[in-house]
């Protein structure tokens, strides 16, 4: 008899310990899609095309060595629109919120994008270096991009139907 109310006590305990707070739970929100494109609204990272950027690599400016590549996955819609999907790697720094036990932060990263277009098919344009920022909003409940600049300019941050952050960047 006591065998048995010790194992259905500690049922009990082990089902009341595996229950879920949601109040708890912090969503990131941290993915991006960026999308490159000239002024007229051409996608300009299509592979191996005359015109567009063919080598991109992305580079933590705030990491601890000055070479600390940053992956990205190269991707296209289902309209055959390419596009590169950051989901994280870069150091992110402290901006304000001045400790670490605020209850609301900013984060900011900062990276070199490299880029080479392709201008016949065989040259190459010089290494176009950019900067990419990124900022992110910290709280208890949620932690998110909050702005995106590009070589110093915002670049306006949506949300598509699936609630993915698109980026699209004009060059």
């Amino acid at each position: 008899m006591n065998k048995s109310f010790f194992l259905t006590f500690m049922a009990c305990c082990t089902l009341l310990s595996c229950r879920s707070d949601e109040d708890s739970i912090q969503k990131i929100d941290q993915i991006m899609n960026f999308y490159i494109q000239d002024a007229n609204g051409k996608d300009l990272l299509r592979p191996g095309q005359i015109g567009s950027f063919t080598t991109i690599t992305l580079n933590d400016n705030l990491a601890a060595t000055d070479v600390a590549p940053i992956s990205f996955s190269p991707k296209m819609t289902t309209d055959s629109i390419f596009y590169q999907e950051y989901i994280a790697g870069a150091t992110r720094q402290l901006v304000n919120g001045s400790d670490a036990n605020s209850e609301n932060r900013q984060y900011r990263s900062d990276v070199r994008v490299a880029l080479t277009k392709k201008l016949t098919d065989s040259t190459f344009s010089e290494i176009d270096n950019d900067t990419l920022q990124i900022f992110y909003n910290w709280t208890p409940s949620i932690f998110e991009v909050s702005k995106v600049l590009y070589n110093n300019n915002e670049v306006q941050v949506t949300k598509d139907s699936e609630n993915r952050n698109i980026v699209k960047i004009t060059k």
